[in-house]
């Protein structure tokens, strides 16, 4: 049994990743591609790059002593993404369910959602979320006392949450827009994960009598879960990347933010490269979170 065992498995020297030719090939022509495209861009842009004044204008404190205008929208981007992604995650789980049941109830209205949400470009859903549905939503949810008309202090969980009390409107609808969108693409990566959990594990399931919560809690979803977590590291790295969307609704994330500064500093090139280094490192600390999640996961399932 050890040995068969040990045929499928590779052994761990195996498994190291080693550098050819190959790949030493590779990284030394890219090198000297970005040599050449840094000494082009000097002699033919001839552009005076002025680091040392973007650098000290995205770390200066506004006049009224609070962060930089720079880092709130960063803490905007994290806010919106958090919560969008747990509105995404959770609904879309939902409707994942709901499209691989066998009850056309709940399958025709969620597959109705799923292609509505995935045949809509994302900025034309965005406006007409914003101007037809959002402005409509929060008075029919009876939210415009709170989110519009909002009297008093708010503490500081509250301030950590959810921001500033005048900005909690462009949140919310921020939220709903990236959640909204992407729940749809959740729904179908967990729809898919459904559907390729062999008929095998559905049977053994239901000959232990175990209930519908049982059976998906402790059968179905560890094994969905190892399988899905590369495509939701995937659809998350572009919820972060779709927040810059809700800047063209005036919700003051860090698209809209490094705009505002670029434009009125005139350090074009040097704010929208900084923009684009905070872009990359909170989805590269995200891919790397979901890495360890899949290991364990996998581990989980090797057990």
């Amino acid at each position: 049994m050890s040995k068969a065992k040990s045929l499928h498995q590779p052994s761990l020297a195996a498994t190291k990743r080693t550098f050819n030719k190959l790949d030493i090939m590779l990284i030394l022509i890219l090198i000297a591609a970005g040599f050449w495209l840094y000494q082009r861009s000097v002699a033919g842009v001839n552009y005076n790059w002025r680091w040392h004044d973007a650098i000290e204008l995205i770390f200066t404190p506004r006049s009224d002593g609070s962060l930089p205008y720079f880092f709130q929208g960063l803490i905007s981007t994290l806010r919106i993404s958090i919560w969008g992604m747990l509105l995404a995650l959770g609904l879309g789980t939902a409707l994942g369910i709901a499209r691989h049941s066998s009850i056309a109830i709940l399958r025709m209205p969620a597959n109705a959602f799923v292609q509505l949400i995935r045949n809509i470009p994302p900025l034309v859903f965005v406006f007409i979320f914003y101007f037809f549905i959002s402005n409509q939503l929060i008075p029919l949810l009876g939210l415009d006392q709170i989110l519009r008309q909002h009297s008093g202090d708010i503490n500081e969980v509250q301030n950590f949450l959810f921001g500033p009390a005048s900005l909690w409107e462009n949140l919310l609808s921020g939220i709903l827009c990236v959640g909204l969108l992407s729940s749809a693409y959740v729904a179908e990566v967990v729809r898919s994960g459904l559907s390729n959990i062999a008929q095998g594990q559905w049977e053994a399931a239901d000959s232990l009598g175990l209930s519908s919560w049982a059976k998906y809690r402790y059968v179905i979803a560890p094994q969905v879960l190892a399988a899905i977590t590369p495509a939701l590291a995937g659809q998350a790295i572009s919820l972060i990347k779709d927040t810059s969307i809700v800047s063209l609704i005036s919700i003051q994330e860090m698209t809209f933010v490094g705009t505002e500064i670029a434009n009125s500093s005139g350090l074009i090139f040097e704010i929208w490269l900084i923009v684009g280094l905070a872009y990359f490192t909170l989805c590269m600390s995200l891919s790397l979170l979901f890495k360890r999640i899949e290991k364990r996961s996998l581990k989980h399932l090797q057990r």
